[in-house]
């Protein structure tokens, strides 16, 4: 699977769904605008119903519901990953990457733009808070 780069700096649900479903950030991006859901929109890092709505519109399947990380080995083949979460004034927000377990081993795909490297095996750096199961 490869990293697909936000174009926005708030695009990261965007992106995530993009690299799930093979296809660029502008192509999902723009199924994501005639859906209503705009990457400056907080909810797509702040619920998880823009994202699912998005991958299910790209023929991708979630499981319905979120489930707390507890290991890296305990994670599914395919799974959004929020990481980076945080509450602020009563909300929570997080980053959207995606992690696969495929023939060539578990890595992270993080589409924030700044980073150097975007397919990331630093796990402890990175802090999970939960995932949400995608199904192949």
């Amino acid at each position: 699977m490869k990293s697909v780069i936000q174009e926005e700096t708030t695009g990261c649900g965007i992106a995530a769904s993009a690299a799930i479903a093979g296809i660029c950030y502008a192509e999902a991006k723009q199924v994501a605008n005639e859906l209503g859901i705009f990457a400056d929109d907080q909810s797509l890092w702040s619920k998880i119903e823009p994202v699912q709505q998005l991958l299910k519109q790209l023929g991708v399947q979630t499981a319905q519901t979120t489930t707390p990380f507890s290991s890296w080995e305990a994670l599914p083949d395919l799974a959004l990953l929020a990481i980076k979460w945080r509450e602020e004034k009563g909300h929570q927000f997080w980053h959207w990457t995606v992690f696969v377990r495929d023939d060539s081993g578990c890595y992270v795909l993080d589409s924030k733009k700044a980073l150097k490297q975007h397919t990331r095996r630093d796990f402890g750096r990175i802090k999970p808070k939960w995932y949400l199961q995608i199904k192949r």
